[in-house]
């Protein structure tokens, strides 16, 4: 039998699909997209405040890296009616007016932003069950006035301990601070602290931030009573509380105003911060150290030539935000977390 000759037309190309449409760098102008607002984020799927309504999206892919987190002033196209099963695009991030950020250490090389376009961080804090960390309360400080953003001072629990100590430590910066005793079982309206913090809400977007078992659930169900924020309690042994909030999220308060609850933190890390900016938190240390301080001073200690110690003299709240200044610098170089 003769051996069959094989040529050209017995081979087969197949179409290369993948490469076969010409790549353009022109991408599509979405005219018809509608301003939102980013309130929630879930595994890549963000809810989105349009107008009055909320709408579900995913992010475009011309969006590429950029991620998107709660306040971000977003664009949006598609289904933006906020019917059940419908989905709508991201096509656009707008320019942030600002951002909170923290690492999770003070080694740690990634900014991770909690929020955009806030202005004003409340720490949440409890005056017992568990603690207070002074610590923890600086390092919030230096985030939020390095964000360009003002600070309140809740102390909650204020019926299982006194405020006199930190008010006297944080008052004198120009901090707010405000007491209150809302209890998840309690009328909050009945609590002049819970009336004044609701005040300070009233027409700007605020922050919650703070240890887990300190109250900010509780803060948030009463400001915002369909929320159903879980509320926790603290291990007795280990005086920490535990996750209840996992996610944070953007609520609208009824009296006017936004909040945005976060899950409790561990800590605070400030790698993303310059140190120098670290003084400029405290603005009466800031004047004395620029008064008094030589040039290129580190303010480690008086040994060192620093000369906030003489600025504080007597005072006991003056040696305790210098203190703090320093430990904040020390935990810098050295990697501590709190």
């Amino acid at each position: 039998m003769a051996r069959r000759e094989y040529d050209e037309s017995d081979a087969k190309v197949r179409p290369n699909r993948r490469g076969s449409r010409p790549r353009t760098k022109i991408r599509p102008a979405h005219e018809e997209a509608v301003d939102g607002t980013v309130i929630a984020v879930d595994r890549g799927r963000f809810t989105v405040q349009v107008d009055d309504a909320v709408v579900t999206a995913v992010k475009a892919r011309e969006l590429g890296r950029r991620g998107l987190v709660i306040g971000d002033w977003v664009k949006v196209v598609g289904d933006v009616s906020g019917a059940p099963d419908t989905l709508a695009r991201v096509v656009k991030r707008l320019e942030r007016r600002n951002s909170l950020s923290r690492t999770a250490d003070d080694t740690d090389a990634t900014e991770r932003v909690i929020v955009a376009n806030a202005d004003q961080l409340a720490i949440v804090t409890a005056l017992a069950d568990p603690e207070p960390n002074p610590r923890m309360i600086d390092r919030c400080l230096v985030a939020a006035f390095d964000a360009g953003m003002d600070a309140v001072l809740v102390l909650t629990k204020a019926d299982l301990a006194s405020a006199e100590g930190l008010r006297a430590a944080y008052e004198p910066l120009g901090v707010t601070v405000i007491e209150t005793s809302v209890r998840r079982d309690g009328g909050p309206e009945a609590d002049p602290g819970f009336v004044r913090f609701r005040e300070e809400l009233h027409g700007i977007t605020t922050v919650l931030v703070g240890y887990s078992g300190v109250g900010k659930s509780t803060l948030v169900n009463a400001l915002v009573p369909d929320a159903g924020r879980a509320v926790g309690i603290v291990n007795d042994v280990t005086g920490r509380g535990r996750h209840t909030s996992t996610s944070a999220i953007r609520y609208e308060v009824p009296s006017g105003g936004w909040i945005v609850d976060t899950p409790g933190v561990r800590s605070f890390g400030l790698a993303h911060v310059d140190p120098a900016h670290f003084i400029l938190a405290f603005p009466d240390i800031a004047d004395a150290a620029d008064e008094l301080c030589p040039r290129g001073c580190t303010h480690e200690s008086a040994e060192l030539g620093c000369e906030l110690d003489a600025w504080a003299g007597d005072v006991a709240d003056r040696h305790a935000r210098v203190d703090s200044i320093r430990r904040l610098l020390a935990s810098r170089a050295a990697g501590d977390q709190y």
